[in-house]
């Protein structure tokens, strides 16, 4: 059985500590010790101490059950089991020996979370200072850890190279789906080197990216990966700063893209052109279920826009444009929307997208948030109607919830 491969510890990666521009290369090379195999003792020898006492037990005590100790039914099924214990801690071993000696190399002290807890499926690692250092070293110890699934390093000050790190072993890590590096302040730097990764990565379902410092120069990046990438599916970029050019690249890509399922964008600056251009790419989507642009100051032209491209997309489930500027004349054009409460809609607007939803009952909504709004009696009247024939959508206005319901015959 041939010894477990572990990662070089990378000089790419280690040496370049002082660099903030250049990218980052993790390239797996052969150890420098060879392991041995995990059971090279011959047959004579693979009896150890504990399974000859075990057997001396049994025979005093006349083969029956032994007190305090489980029986052993067989020597085959006890070698098979400490084979493979040996071959656990052997790889164990071998990834603390690397993530140790990156830290060694890079003068960071070991974060002993990481070491109790580097053959877990999920690696919660949020809040911890790593910093860009830290974050290289457990780059170098993941590249070969095929235990961890998920992957969260929210609020750790990686920084731009840092997230190249992480960029870099998920190119190389075909195990990891789902990674949260939020609140990482990774830049346009590291939106490259993100993007990069998603060129290549095809394990990646789920990516956190809030509150990076990302521009629309990351947006170029992000937008041409998110054309080519096919297994992508959830991906939060909200909190950042993407102004209206970046709202034109990822219309763009959203026309194109066929994996995402969920996208949010808020808290960013996305208006004007850059609105219309969004929406645009929703329309020619027919693969998005949730769209998260509250908090971008749409205002009446992305409603408007976003009302046509509603009107051609039928896969959408979940649309959030609250806190956009919408006035009474967007809400009108808006055909369908799940939250768009706190908005100057008035009565006029919620009664809108209400007669849309009567014009249109075969649409996919089911639900209206019209959150501390007040409407007239005309809405009420226009709700007792679309009731009518569309039983199961559900209204929220005034603070309180009203599910419409068919009337008995």
């Amino acid at each position: 059985m041939a010894g477990v491969k572990k990662p070089a510890v990378l000089l790419s990666l280690l040496e370049k500590v002082e660099t903030e521009k250049e990218e980052l290369h993790l390239e797996e090379q052969r150890p420098g010790i060879n392991q041995t195999e995990v059971d090279s003792r011959g047959p004579e020898h693979q009896h150890s101490g504990p399974d000859r006492r075990v057997r001396e037990k049994m025979e005093e005590g006349g083969g029956g059950e032994l007190q305090g100790e489980e029986s052993v039914t067989s020597d085959e099924e006890y070698d098979m089991d400490l084979e493979l214990r040996e071959k656990e801690e052997t790889y164990d071993s071998t990834e603390k020996e690397c993530y140790l000696k990156a830290c060694e190399m890079l003068q960071v002290v070991p974060a002993s979370y990481f070491l109790h807890h580097m053959q877990d499926k999920e690696l919660d690692l949020m809040h911890r200072g790593l910093g860009p250092k830290g974050t290289k070293a457990l780059a170098v110890s993941l590249v070969t850890n095929t235990s961890i699934l998920r992957l969260k390093l929210r609020d750790n000050w990686t920084e731009g190279m840092g997230g190249a790190a992480i960029a870099e072993m998920l190119k190389e890590n075909h195990y990891i789906t789902e990674v949260d590096l939020s609140d990482n302040k990774l830049g346009d730097f590291g939106a490259r080197a993100i993007s990069g990764m998603l060129n290549q990565n095809s394990t990646l379902v789920s990516l956190q990216l809030s509150g990076n410092h990302f521009t629309d120069r990351s947006a170029e990046s992000l937008s041409r990966a998110l054309t080519t990438n096919t297994t992508l599916q959830h991906l939060d970029l909200s909190h950042n700063t993407l102004g209206e050019h970046a709202g034109r690249l990822l219309g763009d890509s959203l026309s194109e893209n066929v994996g995402l399922r969920s996208l949010s964008l808020a808290w960013n600056c996305i208006r004007g052109e850059g609105a219309v251009m969004l929406a645009s790419g929703l329309g020619g989507n027919g693969f998005l279920r949730r769209l998260d642009l509250s908090r971008n100051g749409l205002g009446r032209g992305g409603a408007v826009a976003l009302g046509e491209a509603l009107r051609e997309n039928y896969m959408l489930e979940e649309l959030n444009v609250n806190d956009n500027r919408i006035p009474p004349e967007g809400a009108i054009h808006l055909a369908m929307g799940l939250k768009i409460g706190r908005n100057p809609l008035q009565s006029a607007g919620c009664y809108g997208i209400l007669q849309s939803v009567q014009e249109n009952p075969d649409s996919a909504m089911d639900t209206l948030d019209f959150s501390d709004i007040t409407v007239d009696q005309d809405f009420e009247d226009l709700y007792t109607a679309v009731k009518e024939i569309v039983p199961e959508l559900r209204v929220k206005y005034r603070g309180r919830v009203v599910t419409a319901r068919k009337a008995k015959p």
